[in-house]
């Protein structure tokens, strides 16, 4: 495992695999962000660090999630776009107000599979695996669920930039 790095704020980036909620050596909540090529520990909440990359492109998180709701039909465990240009799609494992709430990048996700402890491993692109308290059943729900987030908003986006083409086609 690589060198872990302490941080008081990290910014959330296309890199970002996951951001898991856990406990230090005396008990008091911790993320540790993961990237593709190092890991990195704060002391604020999974969903305080997605908060941030959310006002970092111009929303908040429960901005986002509003947004998500609208566009999904979604009423809980919303997926989030931080920034759809670049791809930052992640997805809750549990309410965001909870203290077991971990955030999920859709796009780093290689495989899922059961444990045999009822939990649920996720291995990511670039081999990485991490086991997670939350079903199976649950997991695979929250990634169909971001899929289909993901594929209605980026349609949306896709439909504006051809109507805007064609707009300007017209002109000429």
């Amino acid at each position: 495992m690589e060198k872990m790095l302490f941080t008081s704020l990290h910014e959330v980036t296309p890199l970002t695999m996951a951001v898991i909620a856990s406990r230090d050596e005396g008990g008091k909540p911790v993320s540790y962000i993961l990237e593709e090529t190092t890991e990195y520990i704060s002391k604020n909440s999974p969903s305080k660090l997605i908060d941030e990359a959310c006002k970092f492109f111009g929303s908040s998180l429960k901005g986002r999630q509003e947004g998500a709701r609208d566009i999904s039909g979604l009423t809980h465990k919303v997926p989030v776009s931080i920034d759809p240009a670049s791809g930052m799609y992640f997805f809750p494992t549990y309410s965001p107000s909870s203290p077991k709430c971990s955030w999920i990048a859709h796009s780093h996700i290689e495989k899922i599979s059961k444990t045999n402890e009822g939990r649920t491993a996720l291995t990511f692109k670039n081999g990485k695996t991490v086991k997670l308290d939350i079903s199976y059943g649950s997991m695979t729900n929250q990634v169909r669920r971001t899929a289909q987030f993901r594929f209605l908003l980026d349609n949306r986006i896709k439909n504006i930039k051809n109507h805007l083409d064609l707009e300007v086609i017209e002109e000429l």
